[in-house]
């Protein structure tokens, strides 16, 4: 053979760069190193996209592989096939004779075989006296047992990719679904704010998504998602402090009004009668005080509610309120209906009926009347959070609540 082209009976066919790289590695084969032709395969299917080759090169790797009597490859016991067209072809699953071809010069252009052919372009191996082989020519599995090292790492490179390409995948679908909820629940309750300037927004970055994506296609916009959806959160956090700030005036102005309607009664003589008589009752309603039930406790009594928080995970109170409030709209319960519930209960606790009535959502004909008729129960005292949480650990298996 000579550097640069291989004799065939047809005449010389030039040999390229990579088949010469690959024939300086596999002379530079360690003495007695050993691979299993399995696993080296494995790692080869794993990093077909980095060597660039299709499944069926890789059906005819496994063909050839089957030729091998052994399950390590060792230099030593001879590393040399020599199947014909026609047996590779059955081993192949009945492959074509011109794809065969085809594919057996894509693996020695990937570096994964070499040829060693013989004068007359034949497959055989030649015997000595004892029946040993002497000297064979076919295919050479030499660059497969040079590179196992190698392949092994590239097949985990492709692995940690594809699980990042999943991971981003799935953030992307989670946060495109969040932000549709949220906008959906703000046009639909009257917020201010130019929704469709960011719905137009949203519309614009969903349409820049590939029907095939890459990462390099995702990632970038998954950022944009992310923040788009931190808007939305802020917009809607911003309104919702401004008309707290705004009832806590007005219940301030209420209480100024009180305090000095007393001040002034304690300036005024008074007969003995007035100082015996019993103080006035506060006219004003006050919020019903409602026990706060930990975190861990709701989750575990109502775990479906994770699923439309921010990500796709609730890790504070906050979470689980803008999750209530996506829940809220798509249950059919009124703006009004959760306002309410939010002032006699707690904006905690109302949110962890919502999530009570999400879990129960199939017993439950109207959302919006249950929560009504709930919090009319908790202003008048006849209903606790807490029983509620608790059968519904029950029912979900939660440990340490067995059914009674």
């Amino acid at each position: 053979m000579q550097v640069g082209n291989v004799t065939t009976p047809f005449g010389r066919r030039p040999v390229s760069l990579a088949q010469i790289k690959g024939q300086m590695r596999t002379a530079e084969i360690k003495a007695g190193k050993t691979a299993d032709k399995w696993k080296v395969f494995r790692d080869a299917c794993e990093a077909r996209a980095v060597l660039g080759i299709q499944d069926r090169a890789l059906a005819v790797l496994d063909a050839l592989l089957t030729f091998y009597p052994d399950n390590e490859l060792c230099e030593e016991r001879g590393l040399v096939v020599f199947p014909s067209n026609d047996q590779l072809s059955v081993r192949a699953h009945g492959i074509a004779g011109t794809t065969l071809r085809r594919q057996l010069a894509a693996l020695v252009d990937a570096g994964l075989i070499q040829r060693k052919d013989s004068a007359n372009g034949k497959r055989y191996a030649r015997k000595d006296d004892s029946g040993a082989i002497e000297e064979a020519f076919g295919f050479s599995l030499a660059p497969l047992l040079a590179r196992a090292e190698e392949l092994a790492l590239a097949a985990q490179q492709m692995a940690a990719e594809r699980r990042r390409f999943r991971s981003t995948k799935e953030a992307l679908s989670i946060c495109r679904r969040d932000v549709r909820k949220l906008l959906s629940a703000a046009i639909e309750e009257g917020a201010a704010g130019d929704w469709g300037r960011i719905e137009g927004m949203f519309l614009e970055l969903t349409g820049r998504i590939p029907r095939t994506p890459t990462i390099a296609d995702i990632e970038p916009i998954l950022d944009e998602m992310q923040m788009l959806r931190e808007e939305i959160l802020n917009r809607m956090e911003i309104q919702e402090d401004s008309q707290n700030t705004a009832s806590n005036a007005v219940q301030n102005e209420r209480h100024i009004q009180n305090s000095n309607t007393e001040s002034s009664n304690e300036l005024e003589p008074s007969s003995g009668k007035e100082q015996g008589a019993k103080p006035s009752q506060n006219i004003w309603p006050t919020r019903v005080a409602v026990k706060a039930f930990p975190l861990a406790m709701v989750l575990q009594a109502c775990p479906d509610i994770a699923d439309y928080a921010p990500g796709g995970t609730v890790a504070n109170w906050r979470d689980l309120m803008s999750a209530a409030v996506v829940v809220r709209s798509m249950l059919g319960v009124s703006p009004s209906a959760y306002q309410d519930a939010c002032e006699t209960l707690g904006p905690e606790n109302a949110a962890a009926v919502m999530a009570c009535i999400l879990e129960r959502g199939g017993h439950i004909n109207s959302a919006g009347g249950y929560l009504r008729d709930l919090t009319r129960k908790t202003a008048r005292g006849e209903f606790s959070l807490g029983p509620m949480l608790m059968a519904l650990m029950r029912a979900n298996g939660a440990p340490g609540c067995k059914a009674s």
